[in-house]
């Protein structure tokens, strides 16, 4: 029997608002432990949550950024459960009333498709809990009351390849919007799985597993497929799958089992008696849209439409929202959209991954790289002369054509210099002019180098090229 895999992948995002969804404390990472909280984020008794006008702003970016219809009421409900990091003993979330319903994402593997999302509800953030400090447990309830969207996808997705593309594309959104960072180390964006298996053709699903504790998008796609082999393995070997949340072990490639799985009516949620429905009217949805940048799908087609850039190049240049935006300054200073889109992707963008720092953080403005692109245009540099000089750009942002004068690195186009330079080299070179006159063409790279060399590299190459042809001829 053939079977297929059902899997729906629930992602919760930290909004990057500077205070907590329902109080004034501070959201800010790596804080010192439990320094971040007051009576409203702990629960203590008789404090009264205060809705963050800023939360629900960003989640109706999101919903409208991904085709969701945004609800004009949406209702906050208690969803309670007891862990020890959950002060309050319940979490302030939404459930018969989220804000956003029935969008979609579209994704791209080996054909194109569709994956439905269910809903986009605003909630707080619970606690964590350190168990790797010589302690038993320690908790750090910081994190208490930030805001977090949790993004609900249909089960539309059949394998961790697709997975894998959904949260890629997921996270793209995010990112180009400026509500989250994306960080999955720091926990800024989480991603629970949940898999189901069932004969293929079938309708009805199957017994669902959830698993947890996956820190990046490819641990996301081992952990899928490692999931679909177990439940498969398991039924063929006429065994039950059994309802439970797993956790994903990296280290160990394998999920194990962490408790029973829980169904909505465990949760016995209720609305919140404290919090007033939520109203997001036509009026505050086209304000907070007209807020909305350009998304990546529509920069890469209008970096291909407009700029001729080739398909590779736009996908890469967009993939990041920093990127796109440095590359389009490039742009401001030069018209030349081919040559400025392999310096990005070629020696900024290695500089960047290399030293881990941001596009905002490069030590060369994107005005400068794009003097730099005019001067070889304007044949006052050879493209191997530019790359002498961005290492000084990158110890010091300045104007490359005071640099190029300071080292004495203009480009030589004097007709008379670069011919004295062939000559020497030709005379020099009997053999291989020889070669040459016998019909073997490809010799004339071996004298473009050598004049090069003559030249210190300040040759203009395309006129050695000429003048060398003449008068090997």
């Amino acid at each position: 029997m053939e079977f297929e895999a059902v899997i729906g992948l629930e992602v919760h995002a930290q909004l990057l608002t500077d205070t907590k969804i329902f109080c004034g404390c501070s959201t800010k990472f790596g804080n010192p432990a439990n320094s971040n909280v007051c009576p409203v984020c702990l629960g203590h008794p008789g404090v009264l949550p205060v809705l963050n006008k800023k939360v629900v702003e960003f989640t109706t970016l999101m919903g409208l950024a991904t085709n969701c219809t945004i609800n004009e009421k949406s209702v906050f409900a208690r969803k309670n459960y007891f862990y020890p990091d959950l002060p309050k003993g319940y979490q302030i979330s939404q459930f018969e009333l989220p804000i956003c319903e029935n969008g979609y994402i579209d994704i791209k593997t080996n054909d194109e498709k569709r994956i439905r999302i269910k809903r986009i509800h605003m909630e707080e953030d619970a606690g964590k809990s350190i168990h790797d400090q010589g302690y038993d447990t320690l908790v750090d309830v910081n994190r208490c009351g930030t805001p977090l969207i949790e993004i609900v996808s249909e089960p539309d997705i059949s394998s961790g390849e697709e997975a894998y593309q959904y949260l890629s594309n997921l996270k793209q959104i995010i990112t180009y919007l400026g509500i989250c960072d994306g960080n999955m180390e720091e926990g800024s964006l989480r991603c629970d799985a949940n898999i189901s298996i069932r004969p293929k053709g079938a309708t009805e699903l199957g017994t669902r597993t959830e698993v947890k504790n996956m820190n990046s998008f490819r641990n996301v796609q081992k952990a899928i497929d490692f999931e679909i082999d177990r439940q498969i393995n398991l039924v063929e070997d006429g065994g039950e799958v059994i309802q439970q949340t797993l956790l994903w072990n990296a280290e160990q490639n394998k999920a194990t089992s962490m408790r029973g799985k829980e169904e909505a009516h465990d949760y016995r949620y209720f609305p919140d008696p404290d919090l007033m429905p939520v109203i997001v009217d036509e009026a505050w949805q086209k304000e907070i849209f007209i807020t909305m940048p350009e998304l990546p799908v529509k920069r890469k087609e209008r970096f291909i439409k407009d700029l001729n850039l080739p398909e590779y190049d736009a996908e890469v240049l967009t993939s990041q929202r920093e990127m796109a935006d440095f590359y389009e300054e490039v742009l401001t200073e030069t018209n030349d959209s081919k040559i400025a889109s392999n310096w990005v992707m070629g020696d900024v963008l290695k500089i960047i991954n290399e030293q881990k720092i941001s596009f905002s953080n490069f030590p060369v403005s994107p005005k400068n790289l794009g003097k730099l692109i005019n001067l070889i245009n304007q044949n006052k540099i050879s493209s191997k002369i530019a790359k002498d000089v961005f290492p000084f750009m990158l110890e010091e942002d300045r104007d490359p054509e005071i640099i190029v004068k300071e080292k004495n690195l203009i480009q030589i186009t004097d007709t008379s210099a670069i011919e004295s330079a062939i000559d020497n080299v030709i005379n020099q070179n009997p053999d291989q002019v020889e070669e040459f006159k016998s019909g073997k063409d490809k010799v004339i790279g071996f004298f473009v180098g050598q004049v090069m060399k003559e030249t210190k590299g300040k040759a203009n190459p395309q006129m050695v090229n000429q003048i060398l042809r003449e008068k090997l001829k």
